[in-house]
């Protein structure tokens, strides 16, 4: 008898912990309420849920839609058509083709011209062309802050000496 008390015992054991446990994996396929809270604001905003944050690990959408909602903020230093961009330039340089059209996208529709974006991405291509140059020629870096402080006291030099003449005009 003690043997089949052990045996009961263990059987029902192993069903419960059976039990929980898959019922808490399976809680990992349905949506939590923050995330069909996100979602439904996202479809507020956008109409739809972009596919960008459904591929996103749910138990970290919350954070990035509030992270991505404040590079959006009207509060922000940098006005929305060149918070757009900025990335475009990095986009261009990795390069991301979903980015590269969403942010050319949403740079236009916020008011950016077709040499804006031109010069956003030659910008950052100049960026990307003289860092290959300097990391592979061994400069030291203490020696390029210096050289390159003179360069702009040199230039600010010549950017009051510009404004005093100027002003005699």
């Amino acid at each position: 008898m003690n043997k089949i008390m052990k045996l009961t015992i263990t059987a029902i054991a192993v069903s419960i912990s059976v039990f929980i446990l898959s019922t808490s994996l399976l809680s990992h396929d349905t949506p939590t309420d923050a995330s069909k809270q996100v979602e439904a604001e996202m479809e507020e905003t956008f109409g739809a849920a972009p596919v960008s944050f459904k591929v996103y690990p749910e138990h970290m959408r919350a954070g990035a839609w509030e992270w991505f909602k404040s590079t959006l903020s009207p509060d922000a230093a940098i006005p929305a058509k060149y918070s757009q961009l900025i990335p475009l330039g990095v986009a261009s340089q990795i390069p991301c083709n979903y980015c590269i059209y969403a942010y050319t996208t949403m740079a236009k529709m916020l008011g950016a011209t077709g040499k804006e974006i031109q010069e956003a991405v030659a910008s950052a291509t100049d960026t990307r062309h003289w860092s290959t140059v300097l990391n592979d020629s061994g400069i030291d870096f203490e020696e390029f802050k210096a050289e390159w402080d003179g360069i702009l006291a040199h230039l600010k030099g010549q950017s009051e000496v510009k404004e005093t003449e100027d002003v005699k005009e």
